[in-house]
């Protein structure tokens, strides 16, 4: 269990650094986060690798499925911070071979690269990494974890604003 936890952490904070080195490359107006949390980790990444390490494929095959692995991921994320939260983080609508704005076909085949690259060349060091860290550093990184997601999660519900929560994060 601690493992899988580790998996999700360590890729949501490399999805993070993904997204800020994205929109600063990318000059995007609005370079806040597409999360909800105030710790630095994106989960909609952690999710998605999770799901792919999952997968019983691997070779070329990865990237096919770990593209749509990693889409299905995306749209059900977004589809459960619209429904639960009253927000979206996201919004491929201008994008060519989009679904409803929640997924669309370039970042699919973009995600099904980066997820083979993740499984071939970064997987070995996360476990490395996951099985070094003791548990009562684990404990104490999932309620640090818990109360982000809960109060965010919250403060969401009631708001339905991204904004404020980008200022709370400063």
């Amino acid at each position: 269990m601690a493992r899988w936890l580790w998996i999700f952490w360590i890729y949501s904070f490399l999805g993070y650094g993904l997204e800020k080195a994205f929109a600063a490359a990318t000059h995007a107006p609005n370079q806040g986060r597409k999360c909800f949390l105030l710790l630095p980790l994106c989960p909609v990444y952690g999710l998605g690798m999770a799901a792919v390490l999952a997968l019983p494929v691997r070779g070329l095959w990865l990237v096919l499925w770990g593209g749509l692995a990693a889409t299905a991921v995306e749209y059900v994320y977004h589809w459960a911070c619209e429904i639960f939260l009253g927000v979206r983080f996201w919004d491929y609508f201008r994008v060519p071979g989009n679904l409803r704005g929640r997924v669309c076909l370039p970042f699919t085949v973009i995600w099904g690269v980066l997820t083979a690259l993740a499984v071939w060349w970064v997987q070995p060091w996360v476990e490395i990494a996951a099985a070094a860290i003791p548990w009562q550093v684990t404990y104490g990184c999932l309620l640090v974890f818990t109360i982000d997601a809960v109060c965010s999660a919250q403060f969401l519900r009631q708001t339905h604003d991204i904004e404020a929560l980008r200022w709370v994060r400063g």
